[in-house]
């Protein structure tokens, strides 16, 4: 039980300090947002921040999950995909947001998108739960790939 709640706090952290790195980068977001020109279809800045609440905290639990099944050597693959869709995921917030970058950005978010979808493939293979607990994640990953692609359309200056 300690090794598990040890586990679930490690997870946790790991992806909250994610969440703070795009955090972080995405200071400025929602004055930086609210001046470019955006599809009718966008939803507020506000909209966000309790959205990636609610999905970084259903990532903490679904790696979590695969991970309490039999720790890293019995799922390397699953969570090494996990680790890399959590590094693409905190750098699009830089791209965009920081950097302002839409091409860069527009890229890092397909990567992100193929990690997610494969990752959520592994999960399923060891733990069904934690792979539902991605799908929402990989909706919004796909939504938030037609807005960054649209936003960048329609805001030539995001190069």
């Amino acid at each position: 039980m300690g090794r598990s709640l040890i586990g679930f706090a490690g997870w946790f952290c790991l992806v909250a300090a994610v969440a703070a790195v795009g955090a972080f980068a995405s200071r400025d977001a929602a004055d930086f947002y609210g001046s470019l020109v955006r599809p009718a279809w966008a939803p507020p800045a506000s909209v966000f921040g309790p959205v990636w609440t609610v999905l970084y905290a259903l990532m903490a639990i679904a790696a979590w999950r695969v991970w309490r099944i039999g720790g890293w050597l019995s799922a390397r693959r699953e969570l090494a995909f996990f680790l890399a869709q959590l590094v693409l995921n905190g750098a699009w917030s830089w791209l965009f947001f920081a950097m302002h970058k839409g091409a860069a950005a527009f890229a890092d978010i397909l990567a992100l998108w193929i990690c997610v979808a494969t990752t959520t493939v592994l999960f399923a293979r060891r733990d069904r739960p934690a792979a539902w607990m991605l799908a929402p994640y990989l909706a919004w990953v796909s939504f938030a790939a037609f807005l960054n692609a649209s936003v960048w359309r329609l805001n030539p200056a995001l190069l």
